[in-house]
């Protein structure tokens, strides 16, 4: 059964009247009638009922039209999309990221792209490390934004920038004056921190393994706005982002930078191994990997689509 023949259908539903509709659909009234001929004889039954020149739609045929003229929507919808997968300035990116950076880093590079590619368009999922990994490996998100490195060989990893921690605390606290702070000095603090699959969490575990303890976390929470605040009520300490919407912490609380090394967390993106498939989302992985800061490592070897 061929598309077209589904068009001739409806056509001729549409016009009950076979010269009619061949002379609508610019064919021969012979060849018209040979394909209601296949269609009825593949479907088993009648789809018309015949009187005089006149054909009318019968039960069956009613039920074939519906369907038939939503396989057809069906296929117009698909040559839509192919055409934007095509044309890499149209279509549309599904972009996931952590939570924090939608406040200040995705909202920068939508804007940069904006003036570049005007037409394309995006579907923004904010959630946590381990979802946004999930979500480029089974192909539910064209890209991801997100730290640290995932460790799934898979999908490819191009580090963008390196985004500074502090210790947030609260005020009156014993270290909200000094300048600077090393997390060897907080073995005895109660910690306050996001749940393990955050990415912040991962790094700051770390960071607190390097400086030889394993931190005492008394609460866990999924928001950083939420671990702010947390901080700011004397609940405990945390290790949080020292840039993009630090300036959201709560009166009651002060960030002290850390003077660890490797006190950062590398922000990157990530796509499936062998990069995007689309035009559209290749262009775009393309201009964010653009703007990586000279001083962060090399991006892994890839081939784009």
């Amino acid at each position: 059964m061929e598309i077209r023949e589904l068009q001739w259908f409806v056509a001729l539903a549409e016009c009950e009247h076979v010269t009619s509709a061949a002379e609508r659909l610019n064919i021969a009234q012979p060849t018209l009638s040979r394909a209601l001929a296949r269609l009825e004889k593949r479907m088993g039954v009648a789809l018309f009922d015949r009187k005089q020149n006149r054909l009318h739609l019968n039960k069956y045929g009613e039920v074939f039209r519906a369907h038939a003229v939503r396989a057809i929507s069906e296929m117009d919808r698909a040559e839509q999309r192919i055409a934007t997968l095509i044309d890499p300035d149209t279509g549309t990116i599904t972009l996931g990221f952590l939570h924090s950076y939608g406040t200040w880093l995705i909202p920068a590079l939508l804007a940069g792209y904006h003036e570049i590619a005007p037409a394309t368009t995006f579907e923004l999922r904010g959630s946590a490390a381990d979802a946004v990994v999930d979500g480029v490996r089974q192909g539910r998100l064209d890209l991801g934004v997100t730290s640290p490195r995932p460790a799934d060989t898979t999908l490819s990893w191009t580090p963008l920038q390196n985004e500074p921690l502090s210790l947030l605390v609260p005020v009156g606290h014993r270290l909200a004056s000094h300048h600077r702070v090393r997390l060897a000095e907080l073995a005895a603090e109660d910690f306050l921190a996001l749940q393990p699959e955050f990415g912040l969490r991962q790094v700051a575990d770390k960071l607190c393994e390097a400086a030889g303890f394993t931190p005492r976390i008394v609460m866990e929470c999924t928001e950083l706005s939420t671990l702010r605040s947390l901080v700011s009520s004397g609940l405990g300490v945390a290790v949080v982002p020292a840039t993009g919407d630090a300036s959201a912490h709560p009166a009651g609380a002060v960030s002290v930078p850390l003077a660890d090394p490797g006190a950062f967390r590398t922000i990157g993106v990530i796509a499936q191994a062998g990069g995007p498939r689309s035009a559209v989302v290749a262009r775009f992985h393309h201009y964010i990997r653009s703007t990586a800061q000279p001083s962060e490592a090399e991006a892994e070897p890839e081939a784009e689509a």
